[in-house]
């Protein structure tokens, strides 16, 4: 468990993300603009992910309230973050700085140097972000996907 400074307020607690935290990041997924839930963020799918990436993901607390969140992991040769989210009340204090900072802290000590993160296109505060904290936006390449399954939500 670290520190991280918000704002000139009062610190957060940042702690690797558990099962026991799910409920309430799907909550503040929910209540995040822009955030999109799929079927691939069900229970069984997140601990699948987690257990993939282990210490890769984390969880932002004031106390024993959820502010922030972030999923992590990579493929042995680059990271992958997801899931980025803060509660308005926290947004603008440095916990989405410090969440960020601390899975390129465990990446970069797995020997992974480049991250990528998706941001849907119509979601104009997420580029502003990324754009602000020098993310390279790249216009070089396509993501296509493929469902192998019934359901086009997963």
């Amino acid at each position: 468990m670290t520190s991280a400074p918000v704002g000139n307020e009062y610190p957060v607690e940042i702690e690797e993300m558990t099962m026991a935290d799910h409920d309430d990041v799907l909550s503040l997924l929910r209540a995040s603009p822009g955030a999109v839930i799929r079927g691939a963020d069900s229970r069984e799918g997140t601990e699948r992910y987690l257990v993939r990436n282990p210490k890769l993901s984390f969880v932002a607390r004031r106390g024993t309230r959820l502010v922030g969140c972030v999923m992590c992991g990579h493929d042995g040769r680059r990271g992958y973050l997801q899931h980025l989210a803060v509660d308005q009340t926290y947004q603008r204090r440095g916990v989405g700085t410090a969440l960020v900072r601390r899975c390129l802290m465990e990446l970069r000590r797995l020997g992974i140097d480049k991250t990528h993160i998706d941001v849907f296109i119509a979601n104009a505060a997420a580029h502003q972000y990324w754009t602000n904290r020098r993310w390279t936006r790249r216009d070089d390449i396509v993501r296509y996907s493929f469902t192998n399954s019934m359901d086009p939500n997963a």
